[in-house]
């Protein structure tokens, strides 16, 4: 099975899924059967508080213990500390079918190795590991490994051996009760003999039973009946009870009123009954109670599994064995995944255009640089080949390339960010198609699912009203109302208004030999 990344949204991060089986569609297309695997941001803050305690008991990774005092194991950084986060994982048993489109790539999850350094996932790309086990529907997490059962719970307490002569005071009502005695006086000739009769009074037994008559039409049929398990176990039961006496025991499995019938649940059960009983195993497996109880409730629960344990080894099983076999050749073993080469809606377009300022910011025609100013939100760059809107609308933060895959990826930034904590509980909402209207969850009236915003008054200072008119070099207002979604560097006006106005305030300063202006005095 391969672990790979799955996209379910252009803004939120891959899914990480385990894949099971491939399925074509009777369109053509191909599903794939996953096992979900959760990220910290994913759960509740409560349980992730139980899995940090559950981690520094069982000496899980660094970054969950308050203090891990090893020789051998280096100390973590915050930074270290922070992207370990970003690699632990929550296994499920929740299973769900997606797209095969919707892979983006494979990645690694392993089980916790406690032996291994955690460095050893920090330096491995796409390197995930688990340690427990998340039930989403009951929100609960459980260890997904053995334990070691130690003690008088799950192991006998084997006494000293007694010494020749010594009593045992042993209370002998608790102690087993012998069933067979390997050193009876019988010879294996005898012993086999006898077995050969219970067999050959069970064949007769069934030919006198209307219902076995049924059941096994044929006199080869009711013989192999009659040499199950259970008809032999009821001879050797019968000649320990007896005390090895043939004839006495004998008399016992051919009694005044006609020889001993012995059945076992295969022969007990019905065929409706057996139809049932694969009907629900291929629908539960092995879940013994659930077939009971949906299935069988007439059925004891010790009946169902020692049926189990026989129909394994009747023709049936071993013809769906094979079913299944063939079965699991013919489904897909691999699918080819072409590059996923589409623009992301959270991209924000720019082209390798010159430097253009309009309204005092650069304009979709810029330079990649960051826009408005702003760097990156994660690595704080001023550069990259692409930019990606992230977070929040009202917060206009963007990512770098490189922080963008990690954010795909990892599910978290690389750095610690104040606006990291709202983006994990809260994905960004999709932009409103006016900006006097914000979009509600339709209640299938046919009304619009739109309503308006409350009403506000903008009201503008006379520094603002007056740089309308002192910087026209930087501001075009018809352009500006034409494009309200582009950001006005409102910093780069204000500088040049203070800079026409009181230019005493400003200066400029050359290595080795000031220059100045008549009217910038130098100080």
């Amino acid at each position: 099975a391969d672990y790979v990344f799955f996209e379910n949204s252009s803004s939120n991060p891959y899914l990480i899924r385990r894949i099971e089986e491939l399925n074509k569609t009777a369109s053509g297309n191909v599903e794939a059967k996953v096992v979900c695997f959760y990220r910290r941001r994913d759960i509740s803050q409560s349980l992730i508080q139980l899995a940090d305690k559950h981690a520094s008991e069982c000496g899980g990774p660094e970054y969950l213990e308050e203090e891990k005092e090893s020789p051998s194991e280096p100390e973590l950084s915050e930074k270290q500390k922070h992207q370990l986060r970003h690699r632990e994982l929550f296994l499920s048993r929740q299973y769900e079918s997606l797209p095969a489109t919707h892979i983006r790539g494979k990645c690694s999850v392993a089980l916790l190795n406690e032996t291994e350094s955690v460095l050893s996932y920090l330096d491995k790309e796409d390197t995930f590991f688990y340690s427990l086990v998340y039930d989403p529907t009951q929100k609960t997490l459980l260890a997904d490994k053995g334990e070691i059962r130690v003690g008088p719970r799950f192991q006998a307490d084997v006494p000293d051996m007694l010494q020749e002569g010594e009593a045992d005071d042993r209370d002998q009502s608790k102690l087993e009760v012998k069933i067979w005695d390997p050193e009876c006086p019988l010879t294996n000739k005898q012993i086999d003999q006898f077995l050969v009769v219970a067999r050959a009074v069970g064949t007769f037994a069934r030919a006198l039973d209307c219902s076995s008559s049924v059941r096994q039409p044929s006199l080869h049929m009711s013989a192999a009946a009659a040499s199950r398990d259970i008809t032999l176990f009821h001879a050797m039961d019968t000649l320990h009870r007896h005390g090895y006496d043939l004839s006495s025991a004998l008399s016992v499995l051919v009694p005044q009123g006609g020889p001993v019938l012995c059945r076992d649940e295969m022969e007990e059960w019905s065929s409706s009954e057996a139809n049932l009983f694969e009907e629900a195993l291929e629908k539960y497996g092995k879940d013994f109670n659930d077939i009971r109880q949906d299935f069988l409730p007439w059925k004891s629960l010790t009946s169902i599994i020692e049926y189990y344990y026989m129909w394994k080894t009747t023709d049936r099983y071993v013809q769906q064995k094979r079913l299944k076999a063939a079965e699991a050749e013919s489904k897909l073993k691999q699918v080819y995944i072409p590059t996923y080469n589409k623009p992301n809606p959270n991209q924000i377009s720019v082209s390798n255009g010159k430097m253009a300022t309009v309204n005092g910011a650069p304009g979709p025609g810029a330079y990649h640089t960051a826009g408005g100013g702003r760097a990156c939100e994660s690595c704080f760059a001023m550069q990259s080949p692409q930019w990606y809107s992230w977070g929040p609308p009202n917060m206009q933060c963007r990512l770098c390339v490189s922080c963008w895959m990690y954010w795909k990826k990892y599910g978290g930034l690389k750095m610690p960010s104040r606006t990291e904590g709202t983006e994990e509980k809260t994905p960004p909402s999709p932009t409103p198609n006016s900006s006097h209207m914000v979009p509600m969850r339709n209640s299938g009236s046919p009304k619009s699912s739109m309503k308006t915003k409350q009403a506000f008054l903008l009201q503008a200072t006379r520094l603002t009203k007056l740089a309308r008119h002192m910087c026209r070099d930087l501001i075009r207002l018809r352009r500006a109302a034409r494009r309200p979604f582009v950001p006005i560097n409102c910093g780069a006006i204000k500088f040049s208004y203070f800079f026409c106005f009181f230019p005493t305030f400003f200066f400029v300063l050359v290595p080795q030999q000031p220059i100045s202006s008549p009217n910038i005095p130098v100080s």
